[in-house]
């Protein structure tokens, strides 16, 4: 450094006495005795040369000198602890590697990520979207499970299944239903044929999501559950990402038979409703998969987990009409 720094523990003591007026406040801030602090503003006024106190009628004053540095020094103890603050916050930092199927990373994991960011800010994550490395068949074997988790490093896999895998490792997020959802639009008594009842779809598109998965539900399955007869399952438009088929609801260009978490922010939000109270509930539903050997990173993978489990519980995924 070009220029040598001053001694920081006579600063200090100066700070404090100059912020309280007290020699004796200071003292107890400091945890030291008075007479340390004497010791430390006199070591300070010989290192500069001038005198920084008066003692007057029992009163400290400031010199003119020591009150015009003052703002500056209080900033550079506050940068100095932010410095500090810095170094040990990077220094305790803890990353995870989190897969997910692009529609669930994004409908759902993604848009609750700051709450998570908020309560836990020490912890760097990576959302790994591969669809490929979350196929529930893969899941069903504990020693190809164990080489996915160890080739591609991650930590934590939510997957949609049968919950039918071998382990401890393995935690049921929620069960789901499918449902159908539309724009409001559809609905209102000005649209040539208003969406009432499901047997009204047969004047509609209808619009499909045909994402490669186990336990994808379909038209047709939803059609028979509710007894619906004349209307070909699989006309309409076909989309292969839940994003895209979404996108067409939301532009009323049919529709849509959806996993409900992952239509449910459009849901909240206006953009879509449903325009009929009949689920369908299905038989797979989201798991939190977690390897069997414990990760160097566990407190981190503990904590995201627990995270999940207490969101999944504290903002359900709604049931119920959401037509509006």
């Amino acid at each position: 450094m070009s220029q040598q720094l001053p001694p920081l523990n006579a600063l200090r003591a100066f700070e404090a006495v100059a912020r309280h007026l007290s020699f004796t406040k200071a003292a107890a801030e400091l945890h030291v005795t008075r007479a340390a602090i004497s010791h430390q503003i006199k070591f300070l006024e010989d290192y500069l040369g001038f005198a920084l106190l008066e003692r007057k009628n029992r009163s400290i004053v400031l010199s003119k000198g020591a009150e015009a540095a003052l703002p500056k020094l209080r900033q550079a103890f506050d940068c100095l602890a932010d410095a500090v603050h810095l170094m040990r916050n990077e220094t305790h930092r803890e990353h995870i590697t989190v897969c997910a199927a692009p529609s669930f990373a994004s409908k759902w994991l993604i848009p609750r990520l700051p709450r998570f960011s908020r309560q836990h800010p020490e912890i760097d994550m990576q959302i790994n979207s591969n669809v490929g490395l979350v196929d529930a068949d893969l899941q069903q074997d504990n020693r190809a499970m164990d080489t996915f988790f160890r080739q591609n490093q991650v930590d934590v896999v939510i997957g949609f299944g049968a919950g039918q895998y071998p382990g401890d490792s393995v935690i049921k997020l929620f069960a789901v239903s499918a449902v159908p959802v539309c724009s409001p639009a559809l609905l209102n008594a000005q649209h040539p044929h208003p969406l009432h009842t499901p047997a009204d779809l047969v004047f509609h598109t209808l619009l499909h999501d045909d994402t490669n998965y186990v336990g994808h539900p379909s038209w047709s399955k939803w059609l028979k559950l509710q007894g619906v007869e004349g209307i070909n399952a699989n006309r309409g438009l076909h989309f292969n990402h839940v994003s895209l088929a979404l996108d067409a609801a939301v532009d009323a260009q049919g529709v849509l038979l959806s996993i409900k978490p992952l239509a449910q922010a459009d849901i909240d939000a206006g953009r879509l409703c449903i325009p009929f109270d009949l689920p369908m509930p299905l038989e797979h539903a989201y798991y939190v998969f977690r390897p069997q050997s414990a990760p160097l990173n566990q407190r981190a993978c503990d904590v995201f987990v627990e995270w999940l489990l207490e969101e999944a519980h504290q903002h359900p995924i709604k049931e119920g009409l959401n037509a509006h």
